[in-house]
């Protein structure tokens, strides 16, 4: 989702000069690196797991507020899609502060969210507070947690994500359970409260992702000698007063602060005054915030609209205009079923085990064993990819017709299952665009998700409105689903035509 020299696995310097020091890591693959792993499958605890449990306060703001459905369903799409959305633009934030200071300032944004909206007094002002700040600071910490497994990790990379992705699953489970109890027992204004604080420990998580540090020499563990100093000022001082370029994108604002101080006590007679000391240390540090901001935005426009070649890819396009009906289907279910099951009657079955659990559940094992079938070398990923898409958009049109408990719970588990393909996603896309493209070919397909994830469920609560029904929301979605798919299936067979067309027009004008 996000490009960055640093995905390599390797220590090196912002400045392509010093390529030729590359050094393996001792942190990659192993060590720190399955920190990154625990905190990114937190990360995806707290945000996507709570996300997807949102159709528990969508049926208390419908009690509360009186408003439609539609209207309603906006707070939580909101949130959904600008998640995922921003996720494009907070890599300018990854490459100016870099991972760990973006992670913390996400979560604290998302905390705020979260409390503002226990005050809500309408749906309008959920539409800030939850569906715009919430969602913000959800990408700001989302992003950064795929980047840092994606840097930790080389050898076991496809591993590491498919570990810390689960937590998907287990917080859908887990933040269902907790935000029914919290609302049943104090609230839904207090459960909010209380979420909003539990949200915090994302701020913890951000922490956890540490950049990859330099090695530092056995004689010099803490990196404090004074003497070892001189190599460091010919890179971090310029002759003209400007910062080098060793400091870490994650790290601090470097050590010519401590230079300065120590060529201070060394020649006292030459020491400049206080006062022009401290006008130097704030030019310097001005210069650094300049210097690299002007390296992320340059980074961040490189990387996003230097990918137009993209879209003369046709068959890209087609999976693009999928993902832009596919999300939705998945998502639909999540936020309208918990009132599905009130209007079916269905709500004392339901609460000893939701339906929205059971997608959770078995959306983890889909996801690992749809990835273990894939790996096969006589099965073909595409194949896998595209019979799970068949099944789930078989699922959506069957959902409607199911008006008891264990037919909902059968359909919800084809749903989670079938969903799994989301851990094929990154691969499919490999496949069309290469590795060179495929960060930001994600971060394109993402953003489209994102759009499908706005757009899905006030669409079907706007259906209800006017049908009082949900199963033609489900209908439509799944059309417009099916007809995604043969996208994706139409463009290799026009590919082929194309090029028997091509080589029938080179023989002829031979």
């Amino acid at each position: 989702m996000y490009t960055s020299h640093e995905d390599i696995g390797y220590d090196f310097e912002d400045d392509p000069k010093d390529k030729k020091t590359l050094k393996p890591h001792p942190d990659i693959d192993r060590g720190w690196a399955w920190m990154m792993v625990l905190s990114s499958f937190f990360v995806h605890i707290l945000i996507m797991g709570s996300q997807m449990a949102l159709g528990v306060l969508n049926v208390e703001w419908l009690e509360e507020f009186h408003q439609s459905r539609g209207l309603t369903a906006w707070v939580s799409s909101l949130s959904m899609g600008i998640t995922l959305i921003v996720g494009p633009f907070i890599g300018l934030f990854i490459n100016t502060c870099g991972c760990r200071r973006t992670a913390i300032v996400g979560g604290l944004v998302n905390s705020l969210g979260w409390v503002l909206s226990a005050y809500a007094a309408n749906v309008h002002y959920l539409f800030i507070t939850f569906g715009v700040a919430a969602g913000l600071g959800s990408g700001m910490a989302y992003l950064p947690a795929v980047v840092m497994v994606g840097k930790y990790f080389q050898k076991r990379r496809a591993l590491a994500q498919g570990l810390s992705t689960t937590g998907t699953g287990f917080g859908t489970f887990l933040m269902t359970v907790l935000l029914k109890y919290l609302c049943a027992e104090y609230g839904w204004r207090n459960a909010m409260f209380i979420q909003g604080a539990v949200s915090l420990n994302l701020c913890v998580c951000g922490a956890l992702m540490r950049p990859l540090s330099p090695q530092k020499g056995g004689n010099n563990p803490g990196g404090k000698d004074p003497r070892v100093l001189p190599e460091l000022s010919t890179e971090s001082v310029k002759s003209n007063g400007q910062p080098g370029r060793t400091e870490e994108r994650d790290g601090g604002l470097g050590n010519g602060d401590t230079l300065c101080d120590l060529q201070a006590q060394e020649c006292p007679d030459q020491a400049l005054p206080r006062k022009n000391m401290w006008a130097l240390r704030v030019l310097k540090t001005v210069s650094q915030l300049t210097m690299r901001v002007r390296k992320g935005l340059s980074d961040w426009y490189s990387g996003y609209f230097g990918t137009a070649s993209l879209f003369t890819n046709r068959m890209f396009v087609a999976f693009i205009f999928w993902a832009l009906f596919a999300y939705s289907s998945f998502v639909i279910p999540f936020i309208h079923l918990p009132e599905i099951v009130n209007l079916y009657n269905l709500s004392e079955q339901n609460d000893v085990f939701p339906l929205t659990s059971i997608i959770a559940i078995v959306h983890i094992f889909g996801k690992v064993i749809l990835g273990i079938v894939a790996d096969l070398p006589c099965i073909s990923i595409w194949n896998v990819f595209l019979l799970a898409n068949f099944t789930l958009v078989v699922s959506i049109f069957i959902l409607p017709l199911m008006h008891t408990y264990a037919g909902l719970a059968v359909i919800c588990a084809l749903i989670g299952f079938s969903s799994g393909y989301f851990s094929l996603m990154p691969v499919v896309t490999e496949d069309l665009v290469g590795i060179e493209h495929l960060a930001n070919a994600y971060g394109i397909i993402i953003c489209a998700n994102g759009i499908s994830a706005l757009l899905g469920p006030p669409f079907a609560g706007w259906i209800y409105d006017i049908t009082q029904k949900y199963d033609f929301s489900f209908y439509i979605c799944g059309l417009l689903y099916m007809v995604g798919i043969l996208f994706l299936l139409i463009q290799p067979c026009i590919r082929i035509i194309e090029q028997s067309r091509r080589k029938y027009m080179d023989g002829a004008h031979v």
